[in-house]
């Protein structure tokens, strides 16, 4: 068995520039403002209409995102209905025959504890009686009765501005899901510094619980 720590792969090549002009060529059709367009103008054009509440232009820009996940997690994941998933099936990829299965480590658990041991020990348990079912004739879809929550899936992602806007707003709250936020919390600060201003108004504070801004602490 192999263990890694969750992670993301961002698909859509970033120009933040282009993305935000975009953002304003669409928006302005609704008033006829196309005159106002400038060589600059498309930040605070943006940061304006996210204000304001109209974020239905955002929808005009999708993003892919790759994520490595546990199971457990793509569960929560692929809950959001305004987007596009495909994701690693455990019907069709036969483990027995890649020699190993990989699970992705609850960063919660430290290793060499007894907590991260007996977490250890049942992933090996799970992976040895897949690989008997599968040597006694089991399809993959078969075998995978027996696979754990921890076991590692990728799924590719894709979502418009406004729905990512939505994912973090739930997702990176301090009530969601720890090893969710574990991908989540890294993956906004990514598009805070690729795409400002379209996601400069989501903050991390560690001190405080409470809202600010509709959007959420930590």
């Amino acid at each position: 068995m192999k263990v890694i720590n969750s992670f993301f792969e961002v698909i859509t090549y970033l120009d933040r520039q282009e993305i935000l002009k975009k953002l304003e060529r669409a928006g302005r059709i609704s008033h006829k403002s196309e005159n106002k367009i400038v060589s600059d103008s498309a930040p605070d054009f943006v940061k304006k209409i996210i204000k304001s509440g109209h974020e239905s232009v955002l929808e005009h820009v999708a993003i892919s995102v790759i994520i490595v996940c546990d199971r457990g997690i793509s569960h929560e994941l692929v809950r959001h209905r305004i987007a596009s998933y495909t994701q690693e099936s455990t019907r069709y990829c036969d483990y027995w025959k890649k020699g190993e299965l990989i699970f992705i480590k609850p960063f919660f658990l430290e290793e060499g504890t007894e907590k991260y041991q007996i977490w250890e020990k049942a992933m090996k348990v799970a992976e040895g009686f897949y690989f008997e079912l599968r040597k006694k004739g089991l399809k993959p879809e078969e075998a995978r009765s027996v696979l754990p929550n921890s076991l590692k899936t990728e799924v590719f992602m894709t979502a418009n501005l406004r729905e990512w806007r939505h994912i973090f707003a739930l997702r990176c709250a301090p009530e969601s899901h720890p090893q969710m936020r574990e991908i989540m919390v890294p993956l906004l600060h990514f598009f805070q510094r690729k795409l400002s201003p379209i996601f400069d108004d989501f903050y991390i504070n560690h001190e405080k619980k409470t809202a600010v801004k509709d959007k959420f602490l930590d």
